[in-house]
């Protein structure tokens, strides 16, 4: 099985935040629309053996787009690969770009899952984010998508400056109120060239705190698997039977393709990505070339892969695997290397598998980068 990743790349309004790829000015939006369509049928030959059972929209802001040029970029996956039955399809939405009406339309073209991004229920937070919608337009929309939809994620946003922990208390307690099956939850991370890196750099917003953002994901694990749900990547939750199919396939090592500008493949042996601009994105693919660089993952890379993935997830890092795959001696790297994140409780052994402990799980990223093969051979 394999997934479709299409990125969206234009936005209302630039979140301080958010590195990700996209625009603000949608004069070829629709020209956009056809080049993600022509993208696809270019790279049609590419997962001819592999069935697509799951088609992702992301951003930016996927919800921007008219349903209409939603309904024509699935109408092309369906076109030119072969899909499964019920395959699971995500957009990512904003909560003001959700009307009863674009909700239904949404549900007719085969949409059964929505990523909405709330980030928080207060106000005061989302305008120090620069989010386009409201705490009024949150509530407004979830209760009435969850009339049309059953499979739905929210995303939360921890370790804002100033933010108590009481007050990120009540942001989880309301995210429960609503009954929501799966939550993603992250924490503020200050990233070079956005707005908040100059907020912050300039004194107007302070650093985030490292010690706040880990109370808050510490009361957030807590909180969520108290209530019933299973804690299977860092930063998602979900109850049994709402696991990310897209999500678990990119953490699982599966195939995809990535459509879009910026937007990275993978198909087992080669990661590739798109470039980052659309203007040159558009221009190559209204010639037919695809404006894409890749790269043959190396030994290293596919063990620190590996490596990373597995203990960001419940299903943890398989010292089987890394013995089948990577050989003995890289295995006795491995557990030499995590001797002393299992003396000082970070890391167990789970019937063959090195995974995070709770007081680990804060710090998988960079246990896992202490693992990392680099010059062994």
């Amino acid at each position: 099985m394999s997934g479709i990743y299409i990125h969206i790349p234009f936005c209302k309004q630039a979140c301080h935040y958010c590195d990700f790829h996209f625009s603000t000015t949608h004069k070829k939006k629709e020209e956009m629309v056809q080049a993600l369509v022509q993208e696809i049928h270019l790279r049609r030959a590419e997962l001819a053996d592999e069935p697509v059972e799951t088609i992702y929209f992301g951003g930016g802001t996927p919800s921007i787009l008219s349903t209409a040029d939603v309904q024509q970029i699935i109408q092309a996956v369906y076109h030119c690969f072969e899909v499964i039955e019920n395959p699971e399809i995500t957009l990512e939405a904003n909560p003001d770009d959700l009307s009863l009406a674009v909700l239904q339309l949404y549900k007719e073209m085969g949409i059964n899952r929505l990523s909405i991004g709330v980030q928080s229920f207060f106000d005061d937070d989302l305008q120090l984010m620069n989010r386009a919608h409201s705490a009024a337009e949150s509530w407004a929309c979830l209760p009435i998508a969850q009339t049309l939809f059953d499979n739905i994620t929210i995303d939360l946003i921890y370790g804002i400056p100033g933010m108590s922990l009481e007050k990120w208390q009540q942001n989880v307690q309301m995210a429960l109120s609503l009954k929501i099956p799966h939550i993603s939850s992250y924490a503020l991370t200050v990233e070079p060239k956005t707005a908040l890196h100059k907020m912050v750099s300039s004194g107007q917003v302070a650093q985030p705190s490292d010690q706040s953002a880990q109370e808050h994901f510490l009361y957030l694990t807590d909180a969520l698997q108290a209530a019933g749900f299973i804690h299977y990547e860092i930063s998602n939750f979900a109850r049994e039977g709402y696991f990310s199919k897209n999500n678990s396939g990119y953490w699982l090592g599966k195939k995809y393709i990535g459509i879009g500008p910026s937007a990275h493949s993978y198909n087992g042996k080669m990661r590739s990505w798109n470039i980052a601009n659309n203007s040159l994105y558009l221009k190559a693919i209204a010639s037919g070339i695809l404006p894409s660089e890749s790269e043959t993952l190396t030994f290293e890379d596919r063990y620190n892969e590996a490596i990373m993935t597995g203990l960001r997830t419940i299903w943890g890092v398989s010292l089987a695997r890394i013995e089948a795959e990577f050989g003995i001696e890289t295995l006795s790297h491995l557990q030499s290397q995590a001797q002393k994140y299992r003396d000082n409780g970070w890391l167990e052994i789970k019937e063959g598998q090195l995974v995070t402990t709770r007081a680990g799980k804060f710090m998988a990223d960079g246990i896992a980068s202490d693992l990392f093969l680099l010059h062994l051979k």
